[in-house]
């Protein structure tokens, strides 16, 4: 399937989120727009988003990227909720296919200093183990 394993947030794909679920469309100096637009305050709403709008291969990539820099930032800023991690890993576990490269990505499995990874670096080894 041409869809699997995409690596990178499409132009069209961060037009459908815009549209989709309204998102700050990128300024002419944006560069990683996937994160530029995660939002701690708005991972609920990111993960309902997941579930229930109609969203392409490209568009469930670039939203679970979008999803996980802001889980990332809401477990900095200890705003994270309990229900998140369960629900964050049950679609990349359901669409791993799509999520590949973004699981291997936040995992940094090739980094041994643990001070030196994302604070949702742990949480997403666990899922990368899951397919070793």
């Amino acid at each position: 399937m041409a869809d699997e394993y995409p690596k990178y947030v499409t132009q069209t794909a961060m037009k459908g989120l815009i549209q989709k679920i309204d998102l700050p469309a990128p300024d002419e100096f944006s560069q990683d727009w996937e994160y530029e637009v995660s939002d701690a305050a708005r991972v609920s709403e990111f993960l309902y988003a997941y579930e229930n709008v109609e969203l392409t291969t490209a568009e469930k990539f670039a939203l679970m990227i979008i999803i996980l820099s802001s889980f990332n930032d809401a477990i900095l800023e200890g705003s994270a909720e309990n229900n998140w991690s369960n629900l964050i890993r049950h679609h990349l576990l359901q669409d791993h296919r799509i999520h590949k490269h973004t699981i291997l990505y936040w995992a940094m499995l090739d980094e041994e200093d643990m001070s030196n990874v994302y604070a949702v670096t742990p949480f997403m080894r666990e899922i990368a183990h899951l397919f070793n």
